[in-house]
């Protein structure tokens, strides 16, 4: 018979400290690290390709909390975590008590003790930094306000793919210096791809996004003529101009972004270039019917690649290779 008067654990004690390592944009992996996700993407393509099983995740659980709906992150994570052979859990914005009932620390430690990894997709990047800062599990910026890493991960794939490297290969932005272009920015530093950024005035990406791509490579030049930025690129990228929540900017945009459609005129002054755009778009408005429709266009191969580059960053960040 135990002695009732032995002291009783403490479960605060024991609770386990945030050691996880975070992917809240693309320079959180170092350059070892994104080669290694890049190659293992790779692998995970050819083998979904040719159907065969690359389940290195059995039994292991995602956790996906959408604040913003999207049809390729939800797809592309869902059907990613299947073919690893683990279980993905969307949560959407009625699904949870995530910051509004319950804050977002504590959030983080639940689904700690329940998932092995959590994927956000948030308005507000300092919600997901307080996540992070909370979770025992690594956390994935699935799109931000300030990031989209897994989409810097998927664009610098599908370049690899159309170039056999990153060697000699140039780039241009053409649009808002948004979340994608600044992930992007500092994505191309890393992979050393020269890039040029084509904004309006007043729309360029910010600052310490710029010096972080110095700091991991080389910024990109930023300029707010379209046609200087696509002389001779080997790959043109744009965006939507009216993001999300941006609803009430649009009107003001459309008239801010005129001359920056990537259409077959711009097009003209980089006759070799491959397109891109992360997708949805507004056709008619930043890119063209013609355009995304050319063979030119690598789109799709973009919107695929999201499932085998996230794929490889899960691998990556549970240990499974």
């Amino acid at each position: 018979m135990s002695d009732s008067t032995e002291p009783k654990p403490n479960a605060t004690e024991s609770t386990p400290q945030p050691t996880a390592q975070h992917v809240l944009d693309v320079d959180d992996l170092s350059d070892d690290e994104l080669a290694a996700v890049l190659s293992t993407a790779a692998e995970f393509k050819q083998a979904h390709h040719a159907n065969e099983p690359h389940a290195v995740l059995p039994n292991r659980t995602l956790g996906m909390l959408f604040e913003k709906p999207s049809t390729r992150t939800r797809l592309s994570f869902e059907t990613g975590m299947t073919q690893l052979g683990g279980h993905a859990v969307f949560l959407g914005p009625d699904a949870t008590h995530l910051d509004h009932g319950e804050p977002i620390p504590d959030t983080a430690r639940v689904l700690s003790r329940y998932v092995d990894a959590v994927m956000a997709r948030v308005f507000d990047h300092g919600a997901l930094e307080t996540m992070a800062a909370n979770a025992t599990v690594p956390v994935v910026n699935g799109l931000s306000d300030d990031a989209h890493p897994c989409q810097t991960l998927a664009d610098l794939f599908t370049i690899y793919e159309e170039f056999g490297g990153f060697d000699d290969v140039t780039a241009a932005w053409v649009g808002d210096g948004n979340n994608v272009a600044q992930s992007f920015a500092v994505g191309c530093a890393m992979a050393g791809i020269d890039l040029t950024m084509a904004t309006p005035e007043g729309y360029e990406p910010d600052d310490d996004v710029l010096a972080r791509a110095a700091d991991r490579g080389t910024a990109p030049a930023v300029v707010n003529d379209p046609e200087e930025a696509v002389a001779d690129a080997d790959v043109v990228y744009t965006d939507v101009w009216v993001s999300m929540g941006q609803e009430d900017e649009r009107e003001a945009k459309l008239g801010d972004f005129a001359g920056f459609q990537v259409n077959d005129d711009l097009l003209a002054g980089a006759p070799d270039a491959a397109v891109m755009h992360c997708l949805p778009a507004h056709r008619g408005e930043e890119i063209s019917h013609d355009a995304l429709e050319s063979e030119r266009a690598i789109v799709w191969e973009q919107a695929e690649n999201r499932m085998h580059t996230q794929k490889a960053l899960l691998a990556h960040l549970l240990g499974a290779v």
